[in-house]
């Protein structure tokens, strides 16, 4: 049965240039025979747990992502993405379990994030047009926002899904801005109040639905992934609410070429519960008559960069953080950032800004690249 099972994945590796226990950095080492019915019957939700259970093994795991991806190995339609589209069709997870996320992935240990990301905890992709390390990016980044939505003095600040408060602390360091900045992570909540003591920036634990006050100025940083499809609408409609005539929303996000209404089986269950990756004609809908865009700005590959230094911070600090966690945890979490890298590197995940006023800015908004 084994012997079946082996050729015919090797078959479909063989699309994407894949060997089975190949010598090149992106060939699979099976350690585990069963592997190979395990995954044709389990797709790509048992490719993931049978790497975390040590049944197989790559030298360069983000090559071999990349490869697969470019070679479209991860379209072919199982009983498992039929059943998730029905279940994606009749429920609304992001409505009845908002704080999952929270709970589920943001709170897995502030411990973990500091030895992962920049000093400034930025949990999202950096802009490395002109920068050589994580931290220059991720300040590059900041800087980037902030003159996008042409943030002045003085001004009030929204941010939906405000993280370890990395923005928000810029904000208000920089142009004295005065932020508030929301977030569904006890944990994130906590640290972030820590960080940003002393300073012009309210940290509220509190679901973005909630909201209805005026801004001056309104950012979402790499938040509306956790919306899902059903809610774009309503998350535009609580901007628009909560912006000013004249303000302006930037949204960063990870976007999809395709207009999906699930995702990832693997990474729905492991790493963001009910997470999904909006589309271009999925955000027009969900913005149309209630914003002009002013700007779209994509540069996908750099989160190929960001994730491949979160990866090596990770690996590099293993040491002092791995009586918390196991070492199935660590191929867990090898594999979540390593598959992210290949799917941005092979251009299927993509990252934009773009920005939105309610009006139009008079005489046209300038682009800032």
């Amino acid at each position: 049965m084994f012997g079946n099972s082996k050729q015919i994945v090797q078959r479909i590796l063989s699309k994407a240039d894949v060997r089975i226990n190949g010598d090149r950095p992106w060939d699979i080492q099976v350690f585990d025979e069963r592997l190979y019915s395990r995954v044709l019957a389990g797709g790509s939700l048992a490719l993931g747990e049978s790497y975390m259970d040590g049944w197989w093994g790559c030298k360069k795991l983000d090559q071999f992502f990349t490869k697969i991806l470019r070679a479209g190995l991860d379209r072919k339609v199982n009983i498992h993405i039929i059943w998730r589209f029905i279940k994606a069709k009749l429920t609304n997870a992001q409505r009845s379990k908002a704080y999952n996320i929270g709970k589920r992935h943001y709170d897995k240990g502030n411990e973990l994030y500091k030895r992962m990301l920049d000093k400034g905890m930025n949990y999202s992709c950096g802009y490395w047009k002109n920068a050589k390390t994580l931290y220059q990016a991720q300040k590059a980044k900041l800087k980037l926002i902030c003159k996008k939505i042409g943030l002045k003095h003085g001004m009030t600040v929204l941010d939906i899904g405000s993280g370890w408060g990395g923005f928000a602390k810029y904000a208000a360091e920089k142009y004295k801005a005065r932020v508030l900045g929301i977030t569904v992570s006890k944990e994130q909540a906590a640290l972030s109040k820590e960080l940003c003591k002393g300073l012009p920036v309210e940290i509220r634990l509190q679901d973005y639905r909630t909201l209805n006050e005026k801004f001056d100025r309104i950012v979402s940083i790499g938040m509306v992934e956790h919306v899902g499809y059903k809610n774009y609408r309503t998350f535009m409609r609580v901007v628009n609410r909560c912006l000013k005539p004249d303000g302006i929303f930037l949204l960063h996000t990870i976007a999809s070429n395709l207009s999906r209404t699930t995702g990832d089986p693997w990474m729905d269950k492991y790493i963001f519960p009910d997470g999904m990756i909006p589309s271009i004609k999925q955000f027009g809908k969900a913005t149309e008559g209630l914003f002009v865009m002013e700007d779209w700005h994509n540069f996908g590959a750099d989160y190929d960069k960001t994730l491949m230094a979160w990866h090596k911070n990770f690996t590099k600090n293993w040491d002092k953080i791995k009586d918390e966690y196991d070492k199935r945890f660590y191929r867990m979490w090898t594999y979540y950032l390593l598959s992210c890298a290949g799917a941005s590197r092979a251009r299927r995940n993509q990252l934009w800004q773009i920005v939105f006023s309610k009006k139009g800015v008079e005489g046209g908004y300038k682009s800032v690249r």
